[in-house]
């Protein structure tokens, strides 16, 4: 039985969908009189949800080649409108003019709570602005900075050592992993106070990471599969193997809580000197236990750790393969590291990573305009997207209906010539820096690899502490090179952006 409702769910999907496709074109078709009476202009249709189903695998590429066409344009759903834009103009309308008008919505909400529940990057509300209130005390503090700082460089020397390994065996690694397994021991130390030690082998964290990266695919799916509730009701395909991951996930972040609160519980004296963020709000469990649950504490952190990891690591990991594509950037950076840390070459990795301090990451001014121009071709969230709550009309003048999605689309927006001239496909870090050297900032409008108005990341600040830090160690210590197996990479469509099956490299010592 089982076997043939996955037959019947994988194969004849399409059929089903181009039928309900061409059932509701003949009905518009039918009834567009009812549109022409109410005289609103909707967005050019591009195409069907069936289209997203069918260039899932590149799906980024499709949106690229419908955005040459149009700034803003529509694909039929079933219920309501998809409307996909590059438009800095919408961006900014929807980010932050209008921002009242849209937000997650019912349904990104529905798509999203399994893995992410009522967590900042799922809700609307009282609930988002009471996780953006309590986020955004605690991420200007300076106990947090330089506790987070000094996380960082300690896995930094870590992760070094392992890379200092393989260089001396000259086999291949895959740096995309490492990337992912150090910035995932850096998020749980940072949240939880907690070493997940994914670099040193743990076979918990590795399963825990094992699962939350699959669940991250399976998630995105629903955005393409009108048919995912019918899976998931018969608990047929990834929805079937969706809810085994989620209870992997579940069972570690619960665990972990518990251990957490028995030994604040046990140490109750030495609360104020916590300084990981899951403490801090646990300190608010005892003035608010109605609304924080353990529950709510779970979903804080599984949002807390795809902001801390996937978004650091998928960026260093197109980093380090532009680098390799473009070697006179790699050197760049390394003479730029060099000058600012003022270190001799044969100084210790220890005593180097000491040197490194909040003036000398400010003095890299090229390797954060590389990073940045990396943000701009590879940003770590590809598409994201917004719910209208009541009809509107754009800036552009097209109508919005109440339930409609709009998505804003960081991909394709960084390779728009209209937006960053001819050489948009080129990787150019020069295009950050002005002419004395200073880093240029651009509209977050036009750059949303960190959203806007609003709903701006938080940890934006961190994030470039974070990949400035194990950036300048790495290429201080090493030139990488591809590996014939990555010689042309291409990406994992999911939330984040991941390099699909690895970035092998080779390390070579300096």
């Amino acid at each position: 039985m089982e076997n043939s409702l996955a037959f019947m769910a994988k194969y004849l999907q399409p059929v089903i969908i181009l039928m309900l496709v061409l059932v509701a074109i003949k009905i518009f078709g039918r009834h567009g009189f009812l549109w022409r009476k109410a005289k609103k202009r909707y967005h050019p249709i591009a195409g069907t949800i069936l289209h997203l189903f069918l260039n899932f695998r590149r799906l980024q590429d499709y949106f690229i080649d419908i955005s040459r066409k149009y700034k803003t344009f529509r694909l039929y759903a079933p219920f309501h409108n998809l409307i996909y834009t590059t438009d800095p103009a919408i961006v900014d309308y929807i980010l932050k003019t209008n921002f009242k008008n849209y937000g997650k919505g019912q349904y990104n909400y529905e798509n999203l709570k399994e893995l992410f529940g009522d967590g900042i990057f799922a809700v609307d509300g009282e609930k988002w602005h009471h996780q953006r209130k309590l986020a955004g005390y605690e991420f200007s503090t300076s106990a947090l900075r330089n506790y987070s700082t000094s996380i960082f460089k300690t896995n930094a020397i870590k992760l070094a050592d392992i890379i200092f390994d393989k260089a001396k065996s000259d086999l291949p690694f895959d740096i995309q992993e490492l990337f992912m397994s150090s910035t995932m021991d850096s998020i749980f130390k940072i949240g939880f106070g907690f070493d997940l030690m994914n670099l040193d082998g743990s076979v918990d964290g590795i399963k825990f990471t094992k699962a939350f990266d699959n669940a991250s695919v399976y998630i995105t799916s629903r955005y393409v599969d009108v048919f995912w509730k019918f899976k998931r009701f018969f608990n047929i395909g990834y929805e079937a193997q969706l809810k085994k991951d989620i209870n992997v996930i579940n069972d570690f972040i619960y665990d972990l809580i518990r251990a957490k609160k028995e030994n604040m519980t046990n140490a109750k004296n030495n609360l104020e000197k916590k300084e990981d963020i899951i403490s801090r709000f646990m300190a608010e469990m005892e003035h608010d236990p109605e609304n924080i649950t353990y529950e709510y504490l779970r979903d804080i952190a599984l949002n807390f750790v795809i902001a801390g990891k996937d978004t650091t690591a998928g960026t260093l990991s197109w980093f380090i393969y532009l680098l390799c594509k473009h070697p006179y950037v790699q050197e760049e950076i390394y003479q730029e590291v060099k000058e600012a840390i003022r270190a001799g070459q044969d100084i210790c990795i220890n005593e180097f990573v000491e040197k490194i301090t909040v003036e000398s990451l400010d003095k890299m001014k090229y390797l954060h305009a590389a990073l940045s121009e990396t943000l701009r071709l590879y940003p770590s969230v590809p598409l994201n997207s917004k719910t209208c709550f009541s009809d509107d009309t754009l800036p552009d003048e097209f109508n919005v209906n109440r339930g409609d999605v709009v998505f804003y689309m960081p991909y394709p927006m960084g390779r728009m010539e209209i937006l960053w001239g001819d050489d948009a496909e080129n990787f150019q870090p020069e295009r950050w820096l002005d002419d004395d050297g200073s880093v240029r900032n651009e509209s977050p409008f036009k750059f949303t690899a960190f959203q806007a108005g609003p709903r701006i990341c938080l940890g934006k600040d961190f994030a470039y502490t974070q990949m400035k830090i194990f950036a300048a160690v790495l290429l201080h210590l090493f030139k990488f090179k591809l590996s014939s197996k990555s010689s042309d990479v291409h990406y994992k469509t999911m939330i984040t952006l991941h390099i699909d099956k690895g970035l092998y490299v080779h390390a070579y010592l300096r």
